[in-house]
């Protein structure tokens, strides 16, 4: 895992970092989801199998499993308490393995010492895709496929295929299509929750003619750019040129990447709309653009800040509370419909079992996910995972955005492509898109240069 303390953080260390500290945000567990007494195993042991709510598992009794993550902290507690309920169902015994990031090394050289855990969790398409071609990952057996075409919309199911087999659960998810924002300063501004991009617009000049700046952007953090063009250029172009320029069928220069970046300067453009102006928002990391939007009372330094559900622990850094101080609303909608894009971690089985295969069933199912949705700092893009589950307003109108985007959805560009192009600081789309903060007039230019570093990257597959 790279350090949060590190110059730049990284997309994947923010994200998990924050999803680590926003659980401590949330309430306790206050009940597990399924019948699991002690009478209800003990009568299901006799026969074979533990039902529970929604899925029944395999007796596995003295069956051994290890699986890899790269949660740490409170997320891992979290995690592991689903694993505690998978032992009490199964009689299985599961250790969890610490992971470094990335995540596919670590698991390359426990594989070549010939230790490789049972199932891992991965966070990329991209990952899951060099498991299968490393021939490392095992597909899912019929009991997870059931799980999944039960629980997963369609799209959740094809980002865990590779070559048409289904190798991948999506176990958990973000949701990057979000603004957070002052609500004392929206409210002073006389401002409301926009809906389009247009009502935006119209909220940041209430705002800005109120005398607080509007947006707060995490600039020194490539990543964070890059997810603000994704969210612009979904909801405008639509899934499916997004889809292609994932893949770069199309190139960047083509006329949909023209207009998107022409979208992002109506706002980035304008130097006065965005707190410090473009040198200032290029000094600024992620988690001081959260910061800044919520200290100094109803005079901050920016009235919104876009970024995923894991900016609450951010937000939880100050003063702020989440669903009075700090409240959030969903991108607003460039084109046709709003935007939802994600992230995730998908449970992949590197050892073949019938324990490996219920844990991965498991992990599919409803239950498991609705205990760890009930400890906070967890979204699943399980669609039979109640609402209510979740242990606030907030995060019960993020995972709502979420599911309700069905096949909608969009997985975070950047993290399809290869690492020099969409994952690197200083390199690639990162770059491309910083310089073009610091110049929003330069559209041509800015798509000559992502195009000559997309080809590059994708020509070399590195």
């Amino acid at each position: 895992m790279r350090s949060m303390s590190s110059t730049i953080r990284t997309h994947r260390a923010a994200k998990t970092a924050a999803a680590v500290a926003a659980g401590a945000l949330a309430l306790a567990l206050t009940g597990c989801g399924g019948s699991n007494d002690k009478k209800s195993n003990d009568d299901q042991s006799s026969k074979g199998t533990e039902t529970g709510a929604t899925v029944t598992l395999p007796r596995l009794d003295g069956a051994t499993l290890e699986v890899a993550a790269v949660w740490t902290g409170q997320e891992q507690k979290n995690f592991k308490q689903v694993l505690a309920e998978f032992e009490k169902r199964t009689g299985a015994k599961v250790t969890f393995v610490p992971a470094q990031d990335p995540i596919i090394n670590f698991l390359g050289s426990k594989i070549a010492g010939g230790q490789p855990p049972d199932v891992a969790l991965l966070p990329q398409p991209g990952a899951i895709k060099q498991a299968v071609d490393n021939k490392w990952a095992k597909p899912l057996g019929p009991e997870a496929l059931a799980q999944l075409a039960k629980n997963y919309s369609q799209g959740w199911q094809d980002i865990g295929k590779v070559g048409g087999k289904q190798y991948g659960a999506y176990y958990k998810a973000a949701n990057k299509s979000l603004i957070w924002y002052n609500a004392k300063v929206l409210e002073n501004a006389n401002a409301s929750e926009p809906k389009t991009w247009n009502d935006l617009l119209t909220a940041a000049r209430n705002v800005y003619d109120s005398g607080v700046t509007p947006f707060s952007i995490g600039g020194a953090d490539g990543w964070t750019l890059t997810d603000w063009f994704e969210n612009v250029y979904l909801s405008q172009a639509g899934p499916e040129k997004y889809d292609q320029l994932a893949q770069h069928k199309i190139k960047w220069t083509d006329p949909s990447v023209k207009a998107a970046l022409t979208t992002l300067a109506q706002i980035w453009g304008k130097k006065e709309y965005v707190a410090g102006g473009p040198d200032g928002a290029l000094q600024t990391e992620f988690p001081a653009s959260v910061t800044q939007t919520f200290t100094g009372g109803d005079q901050p330094k920016a009235a919104m800040v876009f970024e995923g559900d894991f900016a609450q622990v951010n937000i939880g850094e100050t003063k702020a509370k989440v669903g009075t101080d700090a409240k959030v609303f969903p991108f607003p909608a460039v084109g046709g419909t709003a935007p939802v894009v994600s992230g995730g971690d998908a449970a992949v089985i590197l050892k073949d079992s019938k324990a490996a295969q219920a844990l991965v069933t498991f992990l599919a199912s409803s239950d498991a996910a609705t205990i760890q949705a009930r400890l906070g700092g967890y979204l699943s893009p399980n669609k039979n995972v109640p609402n209510s589950a979740y242990p606030n307003a907030v995060q019960q109108k993020i995972a709502k955005a979420l599911v309700a985007a069905g096949d909608h959805f969009r997985f975070d560009m950047s993290d399809q492509a290869p690492q020099a192009f969409g994952g690197t600081p200083g390199k690639g789309e990162w770059k491309d898109l910083q310089d073009f903060l610091k110049n929003p007039a330069d559209v041509a230019g800015t798509q000559a240069k992502l195009e000559k570093d997309a080809a590059a990257a994708y020509g070399s597959g590195s």
